[in-house]
């Protein structure tokens, strides 16, 4: 994605050029390990990012060299899990991730060759894996250019915010698309800016 044409595009939303011309973005690299970067996103879950940091380095600890291959995460025990400071639900979670990353071959997939949906439709067959914790591995572990999150609540927020818009529930989701739909195809990138802008303004 060529990043200047992607702003130039972007900025033809006026509402949206002024975050651009006022929100610096950190930088990022794509880490492409789908594996890992789930099992963090669901760590993360209805978390604050320093707790959610802490946990996940816990666990992380709780394996050699502080990294959880599936083969060890599927037969870990559940106290131990427990013990690093996880829910019952997302220990059981973790280890849901860890069988099926065994079973399939996960490290093995071909997921640049992989379509957003065809991602999400394999994911999301993971018990504990929903639609929102594989865009975050589409948007932030794979660099997909075009991934809106409408159900994120802080998107929900900050577009509230900058679109003056009062709906809310499905009819928030619904006008969020639409205002969202000219985006295309750097919808990601737009996501990205509209969370560091909530978070600075």
């Amino acid at each position: 994605m060529n990043l200047t044409t992607a702003i130039l595009h972007l900025q033809k939303d006026p509402a949206l050029k002024t975050v651009l011309e006022t929100t610096r973005l950190p930088d990022y690299s794509p880490s492409g390990n789908v594996y890992f970067d789930l099992l963090n996103s669901i760590v993360s879950q209805q978390l604050s990012g320093k707790a959610a940091i802490t946990i996940f380095n816990r666990f992380c600890d709780l394996f050699p060299e502080r990294y959880p291959h599936p083969d060890i995460l599927a037969v870990t025990d559940h106290d131990l899990l427990r013990s690093a400071g996880l829910s019952n639900q997302k220990a059981t979670y973790l280890r849901n991730v860890a069988l099926y990353a065994k079973e399939n071959e996960m490290g093995a997939h071909d997921w640049p060759n992989k379509s957003d949906k065809e991602i999400i439709d394999e994911l999301t067959s993971i018990k504990g894996v929903g639609q929102w914790t594989v865009e975050m591995i589409l948007i932030f572990t794979l660099g997909r250019p075009d991934i809106f999150p409408v159900d994120d609540l802080g998107i929900q927020q900050a577009m509230a915010r900058l679109y003056s818009l009062s709906e809310q529930g499905r009819q928030l989701k619904l006008r969020m698309i639409e205002i969202a739909e000219p985006w295309r195809p750097y919808r990601s990138l737009a996501t990205r800016y509209l969370w560091r802008w909530k978070d600075t303004v």
